[in-house]
């Protein structure tokens, strides 16, 4: 049953994903509720209620179900048993399952493969024995990374044509957690799928954007990437196939590396809205926010179309310096998160430039 004007949508996590998440559901007619531990979050600036707690927190998510009509949240490290145990009572939107799947990158992979969607090789990693013989392997090359918790390049060692053995305390070093080493990927360029499915199992996917990560952050994404229209459809594709196979309700993002003969290797998915859809809110009727809401309230998805050239961008950091200047240029669509500090590294807002066909 579709969700009625006035209804309310709780939202895990009030960081800057769950802010627009809240402002898409405001503008739809519904009010939003954010659990999220840290006050004044960005989310809660513009939601209309905000619990303060742990999201593991049992009276706090009782307290969030009893609030809402349904679940979502804004980011993939929501503790799984805390899914599990609102959708026992509510609603919950991704799937518990989706969170499973994303959370282990292991697991994701296998996942992947399971249905048909390439990766690069992988093999575990526990200890630094399962490491030696890993990058022998791959020929001496890889990325090391935690399986679980790692984000904008953290909690990762790259390996290039190293000689094999002699990587004692690697592990160690690493935080003696589980690991995965991946093969090196000579890829032309990285792009990645924004998507959305309903209820009824329709799906709608935004054009491929093609991303430029520095330092480990998404610095840009630029639609329409540089790719030929059978690599674009075979990516959009691909995100259908993952979207049906974890009858999935809501947007995810969906990365992927592009070879030279334009065949795809998926990197990694975000059972959420991403960053590297940022830009469907300047280019598009419905942004890639409105399109989550839209699904997990049970309503008809939005057309995905595109109706400009743009090319997005993250503010970090000190980039917060550049916004008066920007705001004196046409055709750029600003979206500051409302955090009180910037620090190096910290996604602090981001612009859309449109670029107007001739």
């Amino acid at each position: 049953m579709n969700l009625a004007p006035g209804s309310t949508i709780g939202i895990i996590g009030g960081g800057q994903l769950g802010r627009m998440l809240a402002m898409a559901a405001a503008r739809l007619g519904y009010r939003a509720v954010v659990l999220e531990p840290e006050a004044d979050c960005p989310a809660a600036q513009v939601a209309n209620r905000q619990i303060v707690a742990a999201y593991d927190d049992q009276a706090a998510l009782a307290e969030l179900a009893s609030a809402s009509a349904v679940v979502t949240y804004e980011f993939e490290n929501v503790p799984v048993a805390a899914a599990q145990t609102l959708a026992a009572r509510i609603p919950v939107y991704p799937p518990a399952r989706a969170l499973e799947v994303a959370q282990d990158r292991v697991t994701e992979k296998s996942f992947l493969n399971g249905i048909g969607i390439p990766t690069a090789e992988f093999c575990p990693i526990d200890n630094d024995d399962q490491l030696t013989v890993a990058l022998k392997k791959f020929n001496g090359s890889g990325v090391l990374k935690t399986r679980r918790l790692g984000y904008d390049g953290k909690g990762q060692r790259v390996f290039r044509n190293m000689e094999t053995g002699g990587f004692a305390g690697t592990c160690e070093a690493m935080g003696n957690v589980p690991l995965i080493l991946e093969s090196l990927v000579a890829f032309e360029r990285e792009i990645s799928v924004i998507a959305a499915r309903g209820r009824d199992g329709s799906i709608a996917a935004y054009d491929p954007a093609e991303n430029v990560h520095r330092e480990g952050i998404l610095r840009t994404s630029t639609v329409p990437a540089g790719i030929g229209q059978q690599t674009a459809l075979a990516a959009k594709e691909a995100v259908a196939k993952i979207l049906s196979a974890l009858a999935y309700v809501g947007v995810i993002g969906v990365e992927f590396f592009v070879l030279a003969d334009g065949s795809l290797l998926a990197n990694e998915l975000a059972p959420r809205v991403h960053n590297s859809g940022h830009w469907t809110e300047a280019a598009c009727t419905v942004s890639q926010f409105e399109q989550h809401i839209r699904a997990v309230a049970g309503l008809p998805l939005g057309s995905a179309a595109r109706h400009f050239d743009c090319v997005m961008e993250n503010l970090i950091g000190d980039d917060m310096l550049k916004v008066p200047a920007l705001l004196a240029e046409s055709d750029l669509m600003l979206h500051l998160y409302g955090k009180a500090e910037s620090r190096p590294g910290r996604k602090m807002g981001h612009f859309t430039r449109v670029l107007r066909r001739s």
